[in-house]
């Protein structure tokens, strides 16, 4: 398939926004938020729009990811800057062509050419091993409950990248949502899913 990435405009953030909804809807619980928190992050200090992409074939997009800032706190209390990785999603009847990799691969050499350290995600241990992420415990980084589990993992960015970051993982606030803005954001998205 002819895929072209490239970084989002703001004209097409609802499209995307759209697709993160299709492709989490009831997948993890029923309906989703992560639409929502796409929204957030977007208006999060924690957005790099270098680091917002689509994936488009035929004009249609159909994928997208974004990494935003995130931090590694140390027992020292000092703050070190990672990337958070998502949400990041394909539309289902794009799944399992290789769309998804090439997003992921596209985005970590930008973030790599932006000399970030490292990328954090939770996410599908079996899908994420083969792009080089291992589960955060090998970085001694925890969730920022102090929690260690293989969906939780971590990416080196350039050589030994993570190697002097240790600590609590902490991503923006905006990955967490609020069921009254979730109803009144959901307003905008066709009813088809009801």
């Amino acid at each position: 398939m002819n895929t072209t990435i490239k970084n989002t405009d703001k004209n097409e953030y609802f499209q995307t926004e759209n697709i993160t909804r299709e492709a989490f809807w009831n997948l993890y619980a029923p309906g989703c938020t992560e639409h929502l928190v796409l929204h957030q992050l977007r208006e999060s200090n924690s957005y790099i729009k270098e680091l917002d992409f689509i994936a488009v074939s035929k004009n249609q997009i159909i994928g997208h990811i974004l990494s935003t800032k995130a931090y590694v706190i140390d027992n020292q209390n000092h703050k070190h800057e990672v990337l958070c990785v998502g949400p990041f999603s394909v539309l289902p009847e794009f799944q399992s062509q290789g769309i998804g990799g090439r997003l992921i691969n596209f985005s970590i050499l930008r973030a790599r050419e932006m000399e970030f350290s490292g990328m954090i995600l939770f996410g599908n241990p079996d899908y994420y091993h083969r792009f080089g992420f291992r589960n955060a415990q090998e970085f001694n980084i925890t969730t920022k409950d102090f929690q260690n589990f293989e969906p939780f993992m971590a990416l080196e960015l350039c050589k030994k990248g993570l190697s002097k970051i240790s600590g609590r993982f902490f991503e923006d606030e905006a990955f967490f949502t609020k069921d009254e803005n979730l109803i009144s954001f959901e307003k905008q998205f066709p009813s088809d899913k009801f």
